[in-house]
């Protein structure tokens, strides 16, 4: 534990930080905030929508991938609303107790995590249904996905949790009182908490890493058989493909915060570029992969979405015409 001289070292250093972090340019703070809105509303428009057709139709309800389809949607929209809450937060530099942040923290680390996982078992769920037709409809049912997705939030949280319980037993109570920009870095003060939490990431990632390469060659496998259907296998594999790529965006940001120490010893302003870029690609952009991947490519789930986006434009033409007349 930090002595009270070490304390006060670090509690001055961090607020020298931040007045860095929030004292340049306000016209590029400006831009920077209105192009964050520009990339996040529509993709939370666009996840909105497709939470609204997975709800209208009966049959997406029932069905396992579109159940975990509907979940990620889910967890994508928390995070790009909590993310562009947080951004506005900061951007209006609204400083805010260190315990009023932690809840806020946790909760989008365990959105964050959750994505990963939620791929993976698309990714197994596909795997099941084409390496094994004749079981996926006894494995994969509702009641068995609703429980994994309990499982995905139990697993997501314990990272939270115990930088919680290391936070607690390393800082002084002050720490908590004192007012902050919100970001998980004040969940890990500590540089060897920080180093363990990336070691942790790094297996976490290989692990889910190493399960979807199994489906994808077992997947490449199967569809070498006769027996099996050509055309949904190369889907499943494309599919598979897709999910590695957002799982790779989705969890490039591990090495994000070691090139940004970096930079931030070289030059301030570029700190605050890279920075945003990396928010852009490996937080929002990473998150609009998920409605490519089974959305817009899903001919059924594309056909109900077309129809609902039709008939609300049917609608609105009809009205128009019995005000004119």
């Amino acid at each position: 534990m930090c002595t009270a001289e070490c304390n006060s070292n670090r509690n001055e250093s961090s607020s020298i930080h931040q007045m860095q972090l929030i004292s340049y340019d306000p016209v590029r703070m400006n831009l920077t905030l209105v192009v964050t809105q520009l990339f996040v509303w529509p993709f939370v428009f666009i996840n909105v929508l497709m939470l609204f057709t997975f709800y209208r139709k009966q049959a997406f309800r029932t069905e396992t991938r579109y159940i975990l389809f509907a979940h990620t949607l889910l967890i994508d929209l928390m995070f790009l609303l909590m993310s562009d809450f947080v951004v506005i937060l900061s951007y209006s530099l609204v400083f805010l107790p260190i315990a009023f942040c932690i809840p806020l923290c946790m909760f989008m680390d365990a959105v964050t995590s959750s994505t990963p996982l939620t791929i993976t078992a698309m990714c197994v769920e596909r795997y099941v249904a084409i390496c094994m037709p004749l079981r996926h409809n006894a494995i994969s049912t509702p009641s068995r996905t609703f429980t994994v997705i309990l499982i995905i939030w139990m697993l997501s949280y314990i990272m939270p949790f115990l930088d919680f319980f290391i936070l607690v037993a390393t800082v002084p109570e002050q720490y908590f009182l004192e007012p902050t920009l919100c970001h998980y870095e004040l969940m890990t003060p500590e540089h060897w908490h920080r180093e363990m939490r990336s070691i942790l990431y790094i297996v976490d990632f290989l692990f889910i890493l190493v399960t979807e390469i199994f489906c994808y060659l077992m997947i490449v496998r199967a569809a070498r058989r006769a027996s099996v259907d050509k055309k949904s296998a190369g889907k499943g594999l494309r599919t598979i493909s897709m999910h590695m790529l957002q799982l790779i965006l989705c969890t490039a940001e591990i090495i994000c915060p070691y090139i940004e120490a970096v930079v931030i010893e070289l030059d301030i302003q570029l700190y605050l570029s890279i920075r945003f870029f990396n928010f852009i690609v490996f937080n929002v952009i990473a998150r609009a992969v998920t409605p490519l991947v089974y959305g817009l490519r899903d001919e059924s789930f594309c056909a109900v979405l077309l129809y609902h986006i039709k008939c609300r434009q049917n609608h609105i033409s009809s009205e128009k015409k019995q005000t004119n007349i």
